[in-house]
């Protein structure tokens, strides 16, 4: 289980040993209206060394761009792109091979407050306390759990196992106001995290 964090959702996949910064609809971030957007792909391509080393042609790190403040501000004591999975296609890496892949290049996963057996939703937001471990200024927004299985690779055969990440599911504080912080909602200037 971990800190579920408030930015802005971003990949970047490699494609025929290109880099590709993405939106979460898909579309490559330099192309974005919004600044934060065309301002994580400008990263990006100052990082491309670290990315290129971490990806294999067809997979796409995701993750949380957190430059601009949404619902939550932070005073970040990390560089701004928090890596959450790995992915080809549609598939997950498992959380311990996401990061033996991210551990050489200095990537920011968000904190991981449990691992294990169940956990309350009671019992984490207690461990994340109000403002969790990533700098915020605002209550953290809440948490994510991430459920991965041992399973049989092919049923019936040699009982060879494999671990497959079954499902990730988030909860947000329902007084959580969102996107508070964004020009576009809330009429004024943006709010920086990180510039």
């Amino acid at each position: 289980m971990q800190e579920k964090l408030d930015g802005t959702n971003v990949g970047v996949a490699r494609l025929d040993g290109a880099l590709y910064p993405l939106v979460r609809a898909g579309y490559v971030a330099d192309t974005s209206p919004f600044e934060q957007h065309r301002r994580f792909a400008q990263w990006v391509y100052a990082n491309q060394d670290r990315f290129l080393a971490v990806l294999r042609d067809g997979e796409r790190l995701v993750g949380e761009w957190l430059m601009q403040a949404h619902g939550t501000r932070y005073q970040l004591v990390h560089e701004p792109f928090v890596t959450f999975d790995l992915m080809f296609v549609i598939e997950r890496a498992r959380y311990d091979d996401l990061i033996t892949r991210l551990k050489q290049n200095d990537f920011v996963t968000p904190k991981v407050i449990h691992r294990g057996g169940p956990l309350s939703i009671e019992a984490a937001m207690k461990m994340l306390n109000t403002y969790g471990f990533h700098g915020a200024s605002d209550q953290v927004e809440g948490a994510v759990w991430r459920v991965e299985r041992n399973e049989l690779a092919n049923p019936g055969k040699n009982g060879e196992r494999v671990w497959r990440v079954d499902f990730l599911v988030k909860y947000v504080r329902p007084d959580k106001e969102d996107g508070i912080y964004l020009p576009e909602i809330s009429g004024r200037k943006p709010v920086w995290n990180w510039r």
